[in-house]
């Protein structure tokens, strides 16, 4: 069973930064998703395993420019530094591994349990 451990959420002034992190057991492309009351779960941002130091990186277009996912494929970790958040980006922030397709979809087989991210104007 593949876990997936998700930290750094929090509160956050508009205007501030925050970074998560998600460990995983395994070597996976992995992809961050958030979800906010009443909304359904989207794309945030993806990134593939890689041969080497060789990967791909996708953006949903709300957070191009102020997130970037990048990982430490000796921790098995992936990070998510989030800049300039604004209070839309208010959300459960979830880490998934194993992408069945393109990054950029919510097509992962394992899912962590989220981590709330709130943004205060």
């Amino acid at each position: 069973q593949v876990q997936l451990v998700e930290s750094g959420g929090g509160l956050v002034q508009a205007g501030g930064s925050l970074r998560l992190s998600c460990a995983t057991s395994g070597r996976y492309g992995m992809g961050w998703f958030r979800q906010a009351p009443g909304k359904e779960r989207e794309f945030v941002a993806a990134i593939t395993w890689g041969a080497g130091r060789t990967y791909y990186a996708e953006y949903a277009d709300s957070v191009k420019g102020r997130f970037t996912i990048s990982r430490d494929k000796a921790k098995n970790t992936v990070y998510l530094q989030m800049n300039s958040l604004k209070p839309e980006d208010s959300a459960v922030y979830y880490c998934a591994a194993g992408p069945r397709g393109p990054i950029a979809t919510l097509d992962y087989d394992y899912w962590g349990q989220g981590t709330q991210v709130t943004v205060s104007s």
